[in-house]
């Protein structure tokens, strides 16, 4: 039996760490029950995190908006099930020139965040390609570039360049390994990064990528 979505004692936590609006709430109550329904057919979470949809994925993506509260143009990488682009969208709805691009390849999953996007009157624009397709042609103006589990910081960084060579933030969801995904990338890459103790994992860190460039061998 799969457990329900939206258990209520999962919700009090995720909005404890991260509130929001009682318009943004709603907006999300609609995203995670539509999660649920597409679910059922469509891998877009780890079935294990279900249980604690909210405090696994929802206020995960939640924190990311405190770090750019000023930023209009978003682009989020890799999207999947909307985390944390789609939840950003949501809890930034009502802000004047808010403006965020989804990318994901995967045609199930950009079907799934544009009905999202639609249900919640999200300002949204999803694109269903791969990120290399598209990075250099939507990436001037973009303020902020974020990703959650797309892929090791080297990787991630050659999939973010473009933004942050326009003066982009990377904001990038990471695990207890991101320290050594420093050492590694920083082989290759001059980087300036902080990063932040996340509000939802113990173990997790939020990687503030503030300029990227590649070294020179």
């Amino acid at each position: 039996m799969v457990p329900p979505l939206d258990l209520p004692s999962d919700r009090a936590r995720a909005l404890a760490l991260t509130p929001v609006s009682r318009e943004t709430e709603d907006r999300l109550v609609a995203i995670v029950a539509l999660l649920e329904k597409w679910q059922k057919t469509i891998n877009l979470v780890a079935p294990a995190t279900l249980p604690e949809i909210w405090t696994r994925h929802i206020a995960d993506s939640l924190q990311l908006v405190a770090l750019a509260p000023g930023a209009v143009r978003w682009v989020d990488l890799g999207s999947g099930g909307g985390f944390p682009g789609l939840v950003v969208a949501a809890a930034r709805a009502d802000d004047p020139g808010m403006d965020v691009t989804l990318v994901e390849s995967d045609s199930r999953k950009a079907a799934f965040l544009r009905e999202a996007a639609r249900i919640g009157e999200l300002p949204v624009t999803v694109l269903p390609n791969r990120i290399e397709a598209v990075a250099e042609r939507i990436a001037p103006g973009v303020e902020v570039v974020s990703a959650r589990a797309l892929a090791p910081l080297p990787k991630l960084l050659e999939l973010a360049a473009p933004f942050l060579a326009q003066g982009a933030r990377g904001l990038f969801l990471k695990g207890q390994d991101v320290d050594n995904e420093l050492t590694e990338a920083s082989k290759s890459w001059k980087i300036q990064a902080t990063t932040h103790p996340s509000l939802t994992h113990g173990e997790g860190r939020i990687l503030v990528v503030e300029h990227a460039g590649k070294r020179h061998i």
